[in-house]
C-alpha cells in the first residue's frame, strides 16, 4: 500500500513540476520564436508555440548595430572584472575570519553580519559613488558590490572543513600566510569559489539599478540599459530604421535573446557548484 501510494505521488509530483518549467521556461521560448519569425506573423500576435514562416532577419538586424555591441562590451568589461575582484576580495577577507588568532576577529565578523541587516540607503551611497569620482564609470558598477556578507559567509563555512594539518605543514617548510593563500588555499575551494562567482557574474549581469542610476552617457551603457531603451522605443529608431521583413516586435525580441545567450552559456557549467554551494551554506555556521 506504502509503495502504491509512493507511486501515485510520484506521477502527482513529476507532472506538476513538469507544469511549473513548461510554465517558467515558455516565455523564453516565446521570445525565441517571436524573433525568428516573419514580420507579418510577429505583428499577428497571439501565443508562439514555433516560429512562424522562419526568418533571421530581427537577428541581422540586431547583430549589426553597434549599439548592441557596445553594450555587449561594457558588460563583458563589468561581469569579468567585477566577478575576479569580487571573488578575490571576499575571499581575501574571509581567509583571515577563519583563524582564531586573528585579532578582533568577533568583532569584524559582527560588523560584516550588520551589513546584511542594515545598509546606507540609495542616497548615501550615490554620495560615495559620487565623491569617489565614479559616476558615469563601469567601476560603479564594480566596487559597490564587490565584497558580499553572504558570500563572505559562505567562503568561511567552506574553509574551515579544509584541514588545519595543510598549512601546518606548508609553514614548516618556510611558507608565508600570503603563500599559503594563492597556493594552498584558493586551489582547494575551487568548488565554493565557483558558486560565487557564478552568483557574481548573473548579479552584474542582470544589474540594472546600479547602471540606471550611475550611468549617463550611452556610451557606458550595459545590456539592462540597452534593453530598456529598446522595449521602451527610444532606440527602436536607430535599431530599425531600415527594417526589412522583421518588426520592431521581432527586434526586441532578438535583442532580449541575445543579451541571455553568455549566461545561458555559462550557467550549465557552474550548475553543480551553485547547488553545492547552497546547501553548505544552509548546514553550516
Amino acid at each position: 500500500m506504502r509503495n502504491a501510494r509512493g507511486g501515485v505521488f510520484d506521477v502527482i509530483n513529476l507532472i506538476f513540476l513538469t507544469f511549473v518549467a513548461l510554465i517558467t521556461v515558455y516565455p523564453l521560448w516565446h521570445e525565441l520564436s517571436l524573433s525568428l519569425s516573419s514580420m507579418e506573423e510577429a505583428m499577428r500576435g497571439g501565443a508562439f508555440f514555433w516560429p512562424r514562416s522562419f526568418t533571421l532577419a530581427a537577428y541581422t538586424t540586431v547583430l549589426q548595430t553597434e549599439y548592441i555591441w557596445t553594450a555587449y562590451g561594457n558588460s563583458i568589461f563589468t561581469m569579468t572584472v567585477g566577478t575576479i575582484v569580487g571573488v578575490l576580495l571576499t575571499a581575501m577577507m574571509s581567509y583571515p575570519l577563519t583563524k582564531g588568532e586573528m585579532p578582533a576577529q568577533k568583532w569584524i565578523m559582527m560588523l560584516v553580519l550588520f551589513t546584511m541587516l542594515f545598509s546606507g540607503g540609495m542616497i548615501p551611497t550615490y554620495l560615495l559613488v559620487k565623491e569617489l569620482g565614479l559616476i558615469n564609470s563601469l567601476w560603479s558598477l564594480i566596487w559597490p558590490t564587490a565584497i558580499s556578507a553572504f558570500n563572505i559567509i559562505i567562503i568561511m563555512s567552506f574553509l574551515r572543513t579544509l584541514p588545519s594539518e595543510l598549512e601546518d605543514s606548508a609553514m614548516i617548510d618556510g611558507a608565508n600566510p600570503v603563500r599559503i593563500f594563492f597556493s594552498i588555499v584558493i586551489p582547494l575551494s575551487k568548488p565554493v569559489l565557483a558558486t560565487v562567482a557564478l552568483w557574481e557574474a548573473v548579479n552584474l549581469w542582470n544589474n540594472y539599478l546600479q547602471a540606471l542610476i550611475y550611468l549617463t552617457d550611452k556610451s557606458k551603457y550595459t545590456l539592462p540599459l540597452m534593453l530598456r531603451d529598446v522595449i521602451n522605443g527610444q532606440a527602436t529608431a536607430r535599431m530599425t530604421g531600415e527594417l526589412t521583413g522583421t518588426s520592431v516586435d521581432s527586434v526586441i525580441a532578438a535583442t532580449i535573446i541575445v543579451a541571455l545567450v553568455p549566461i545561458l552559456c555559462i550557467y550549465p557549467f557552474l550548475q553543480k557548484y551553485f547547488v553545492k554551494g547552497a546547501m553548505l551554506g544552509s548546514v553550516k555556521s
